[in-house]
C-alpha cells in the first residue's frame, strides 16, 4: 500500500502534468490564433484591395465600388497622369474616352455628394510628392466638377466621415484594414469566387440603366421644394464661396502651374433651376457662378467650361433625376475638353452664358410640365 507521502507526490505530479498540458494548450491556442491573424493580414496586404500599400497585382479581379475607402489608395499608388475630381456628376465618365480623345491616362476619383473639403482632401493625396503615383508620373491634368450648390458650405464640411487609417501614414492603425472582416469577405473572397472584377475605366458608374433616363421616371421621383417667399440677397453666398475657393481649391491651382485644370459646371436639368426659383435664390446663384468664374479665370493653367445652357438640359429624357445625366453627355463633355467647345475665356463671356441660361429658364413652360399626370 502507498503511504500518504507517496499519494501526495503522485497528486503533485498529476497536478504538475495537468498544469504543463494546459499551459501547452494555452500557448498553442494563442500561437494558432496569432498565425491566423498573420496569415489573414498577409493576404490582405498582398492583395491590397484598397490599394493602400501598392498598385494592383496582375490578374486579381479587384472590385472597386467604395469611393471613401478606395480613392485614397488609388490616388497614392495607381499609374495615372490625370484625374477626375468631383461629386456624382463625374461618376459616369469613362476614362477610356480621355485616353482616346486626349491621350491621357485618367483616374476617376469621384466622391458622391462631395463638398469642397472632400475635393481638397483628395487633391492633397493626388499632389503628394512622396506617393508612388507622383514618383511615376506628373499630374498633367485635373478634371474638376464645380457644384455651385455646395460652394457656400462651411470650409471644413465633408460629406462623410472618412476612415482615417486609410488616409494617414500611421501603420499602427492599419490593423483596422488588414484584419477587417468586410475587406476580407467582400473584397478578397467574393471576387475570387465570382471571378469578376471592376473595369477601372467604368468605376463608380451609377446604378441607373438606360431605362431610368426618361421624363416619366424623373417626374415620378421628383420632390418639389416648398416655395420661399423672401428672396435671398444677391451677395448672401459670396463670402462662403470665396472662402471655399481660397481654402479648398485655388491653392492647388497656384502651387501647380505645370498642371492644367479643367473646371466645369455640370449640366443639371431644367428642374434644378426650378428648385432654385422655388428657393428664391436665383439672383444669388447667378452671382455665385459669376464670382467663381471670375476667380478661376485669373489663372493661365485653368480651362473653364459651362455646360448648363446646352439644349439637352430641357429634355428630361436625358436624366434619371433632376441633376444626374446619361453617360452620353459625359462622353460629349470629354469631346468638348478636347475641342474647346463650351469653353469660357473671360468674365464677359461667362456673363453671356449666364444670360443665355436665364433666357432658357424664362422661356421654359414649367406650368405645362407640372400640369401633366406623370
Amino acid at each position: 500500500m502507498k503511504d500518504n507521502t507517496d499519494l501526495s507526490k503522485e497528486k503533485l505530479n498529476t497536478s504538475s502534468n495537468n498544469s504543463r498540458k494546459y499551459r501547452r494548450l494555452f500557448i498553442s491556442f494563442w500561437a494558432i490564433l496569432l498565425a491566423a491573424f498573420v496569415l489573414v493580414g498577409g493576404v490582405v496586404v498582398y492583395v491590397d484591395p484598397f490599394f493602400h500599400y501598392h498598385k494592383p497585382i496582375p490578374g486579381f479581379p479587384y472590385v472597386v465600388d467604395n469611393q471613401l475607402s478606395q480613392n485614397p489608395g488609388m490616388a497614392r499608388n495607381m499609374n495615372y497622369d490625370s484625374c477626375i475630381i468631383g461629386s456624382s456628376m463625374t461618376v459616369n465618365f469613362d476614362t477610356d474616352d480621355f485616353k482616346e480623345l486626349m491621350g491621357l491616362d485618367t483616374l476617376k476619383l469621384s466622391c458622391s455628394g462631395a463638398y469642397p473639403r472632400d475635393d481638397y482632401n483628395m487633391l492633397s493625396i493626388v499632389f503628394d510628392q512622396t506617393s508612388y503615383a507622383r514618383k511615376s508620373n506628373p499630374v498633367e491634368a485635373v478634371f474638376f466638377a464645380i457644384d455651385i450648390p455646395v460652394m457656400a458650405a462651411d470650409i471644413d464640411t465633408v460629406k462623410y466621415e472618412r476612415p482615417e487609417y486609410l488616409y494617414d501614414n500611421n501603420i499602427f492603425n492599419d490593423v483596422k484594414y488588414v484584419l477587417n472582416k468586410d475587406v476580407i469577405m467582400q473584397y478578397i473572397f467574393r471576387p475570387i469566387v465570382q471571378r469578376q472584377g471592376t473595369d477601372l475605366s467604368e468605376a463608380y458608374f451609377s446604378w441607373w440603366t438606360p431605362d431610368y433616363y426618361n421624363i416619366q421616371w424623373v417626374m415620378h421621383t421628383y420632390e418639389e421644394p416648398e416655395k420661399v417667399e423672401e428672396e435671398l440677397p444677391a451677395d448672401a453666398m459670396l463670402e462662403a464661396t470665396k472662402e471655399n475657393l481660397e481654402e479648398n481649391i485655388l491653392p492647388f491651382v497656384e502651387e501647380h502651374p505645370e498642371t492644367q485644370f479643367y473646371f466645369f459646371f455640370p449640366p443639371y436639368s431644367i428642374l434644378y433651376w426650378h428648385n432654385v426659383i422655388q428657393e428664391n435664390s436665383l439672383e444669388a446663384t447667378f452671382v455665385q457662378y459669376s464670382y467663381v468664374a471670375y476667380r478661376l479665370l485669373q489663372y493661365g493653367n485653368v480651362h473653364l467650361f459651362y455646360f448648363q445652357n446646352m439644349g439637352e438640359v430641357t429634355d428630361l429624357n436625358n436624366y434619371a433625376d433632376y441633376s444626374h445625366y446619361k453617360r452620353e453627355i459625359n462622353r460629349y463633355m470629354v469631346e468638348c475638353f478636347a475641342s474647346g467647345e463650351h469653353q469660357v475665356f473671360t468674365s464677359e463671356q461667362m456673363q453671356m452664358e449666364l444670360d443665355k441660361m436665364r433666357g432658357i429658364i424664362n422661356e421654359f413652360d414649367f406650368e405645362d410640365l407640372f400640369s401633366k399626370d406623370w
